[in-house]
């Protein structure tokens, strides 16, 4: 339930704090004294579009703060926990809007989205106002409200067809492994088949790619590589090069090797380096030798290489990824040429779900439509309390066969509609098409007298929905308020002396001058004052008379 609301710097209202009452909450006042702008602050405050026009003449800022109290294991407080917000059943929100266009957000302290704003919201108050957005109004909600008619028999149902549902998926997950049906299957298996023969006559090694470029590269440089070996030969091994010189210093140092252990070992030194050095003339020599520059060789190299590089487009980064894709294609090919047996068989498993699917389908229509003859009949009873005497009212269900359901969903196959007409003659149509305002909140509570907690929201704001209705009537909705407000908590805006005799807490919002100011306040009525408000809202002059009256109509209540 909604605790306590603050307001600051909204419209006329300076500042305001209001504590709330469990049960029936009645604000009332004179026509233009500020009742609507406490209901547009709870909306601001709940997720509605923030308007500049709403924060106060001279201030920079508005700030409204809602306080509720819910249970620990409402929708609302695991829709926080799914935003990573700790509660404890305590929710406090604070919104603020600024004239430049900025705001803030926070709920317990965490700073959130408007839109996080509003998921968690939906499941904490529900307005009923002529501008507002209507639970009813929302067919998908419709249905939530003929299931929780239901009971539990419909989550049954629902848990045997998720089941269900969850087994054909994967059936049709194991047909998508083996291809899918005969023709998919075939032409995967086509494709395969191209692929496999494609690599296989490749006839690809690994590191071959690399060890080509470096051929090719060589063939493409085989005039240069002939130049600079044979200057590296020459520099070596012609008359005065590298070897005669190293001849000669190996004769030299021989001339002393006997004389010390140092020179001895210099002189096998300098023999070493020679052998080295003629080994790698040799070696030259024989690299070039065998280099030769043979056209036919290079042009073959660039085809092999261009084809190894279109493999690579098409199935893998280098030789290695591309066999391992060969691999794979063999091992998928062998199963979907071995798959049509198993398709067969999965496809007849899944014809089996779906006949089961289909009868839960028709299982939880007929229970649905069953609950909602006598849902709609109680609700149609009640609007005729509530000064709407030919009302009609009936939830149409569309039409399905085994060829037009549904068997994807985990809430069966129905689509329905909640058809109304609030006068003679005129034929049934979709509730969010014809229903008005002052309509929809008089049908909202006839709803909730006759399906109390249908949606688990806590608390519910009902905006003057007493216009036009007196007497008889009036008295049947301050009876249905009450009974209403047993289990949930009722914000009601109401000109009806009965209403207000009925509430839990009065609540009186009016205007006074402050300074070269008007502002709108708010007061929490004691019994003495909210007996001169009855007397007020009945137009009777303030008499004893008028008083005894009061005081039998708040007592009327109260049995």
């Amino acid at each position: 339930m909604l605790q306590k609301l603050f307001i600051k710097n909204v419209a006329l209202i300076s500042e305001a704090e209001i504590e709330f009452d469990g049960k029936l909450n009645v604000l009332s006042g004179e026509t233009g004294s500020g009742k609507s702008v406490i209901l547009d602050s709870i909306n601001f405050v709940l997720g509605s579009k923030a308007d500049k026009t709403m924060i106060r003449y001279g201030e920079q800022e508005a700030i409204v703060r809602a306080e509720f109290c819910v249970d620990e294991n409402s929708e609302a407080v695991k829709k926080l926990e799914e935003f990573d917000i700790e509660s404890d059943g305590l929710i406090s929100i604070t919104r603020k809007f600024s004239l430049d266009g900025k705001g803030s957000i926070k709920i317990n302290g965490v700073s959130v989205t408007a839109a996080m704003l509003k998921a968690v919201t939906l499941h904490l108050v529900d307005v009923h106002g002529q501008s507002e957005h209507f639970f009813l109004l929302s067919e998908d909600n419709q249905l939530n409200v003929v299931d929780g008619i239901c009971g539990e028999d419909v989550g049954v149902i629902k848990s045997e067809l998720a089941d269900l549902i969850k087994n054909k998926r994967g059936l049709k997950a194991k047909i998508a492994e083996l291809g899918g049906d005969g023709a998919e299957r075939e032409r995967k298996l086509d494709l395969l088949e191209y692929q496999i023969k494609e690599i296989e006559n490749a006839d690809l090694k690994e590191g071959e790619f690399d060890e080509l470029k470096t051929r090719r590269n060589i063939i493409a440089n085989t005039e240069k590589i002939l130049s600079s070996i044979s200057g590296g030969v020459s520099a070596l091994n012609d008359d005065g090069g590298a070897l005669d010189c190293l001849s000669t210093a190996q004769r030299a140092i021989t001339g002393i090797s006997s004389l010390s252990d140092n020179y001895a070992k210099m002189e096998e030194r300098l023999e070493e380096v020679y052998a080295e050095i003629s080994d790698i003339c040799e070696t030259l020599t024989d690299y070039a030798d065998e280099l030769t520059f043979d056209g036919r060789e290079a042009e073959e190299i660039d085809e092999r290489i261009t084809l190894i590089k279109n493999l690579r487009k098409k199935y893998g980064a280098d030789e290695k990824e591309i066999l391992n894709f060969l691999e794979d294609s063999r091992a998928q090919f062998d199963l979907l040429s071995d798959g049509a047996n198993a398709v067969e068989k999965y496809n007849k498993q899944i014809s089996e779900c779906d006949e089961k699917i289909y009868a839960l389908c028709k299982k939880l229509t007929n229970k649905r439509k069953f609950a909602s003859d006598k849902f709609c009949n109680d609700v149609t009873a009640q609007l005729k309390t509530l000064n709407i005497p030919d009302a009609q009212f009936s939830v149409k269900f569309a039409e399905y066969d085994e060829q037009t359901a549904n068997l994807q969903s985990l809430n069966g196959s129905d689509n329905i509609s909640f058809m109304f007409s609030a006068n003679k003659g005129e034929p049934l149509k979709p509730l969010n098409k014809v229903i008005s305002g002052g309509e929809m909140s008089r049908f909202m509570l006839a709803v909730k007298t006759v399906l109390k907690d249908v949606n688990g929201i806590s608390t519910y704001i009902f905006d003057e929905i007493d216009a036009g209705i007196s007497g008889y009537t009036a008295n049947a909705v301050a009876e249905k308020f009450v009974r209403i407000a047993e289990n949930t908590q009722i914000l009601a805006v109401s000109h009806l002396p009965q209403v207000c005799a009925a509430s839990g807490a009065q609540f009186l919002i009016y205007k006074e001058n402050s300074g070269d100011k008007t502002v709108t306040k708010v007061k929490r009525l004691d019994e003495e004052s909210k007996i001169n408000e009855i007397i007020r809202l009945t137009g009777s002059v303030n008499s004893e008379a008028a008083k005894i009256h009061a005081k039998e109509l708040i007592a009327q209540y109260k049995n």
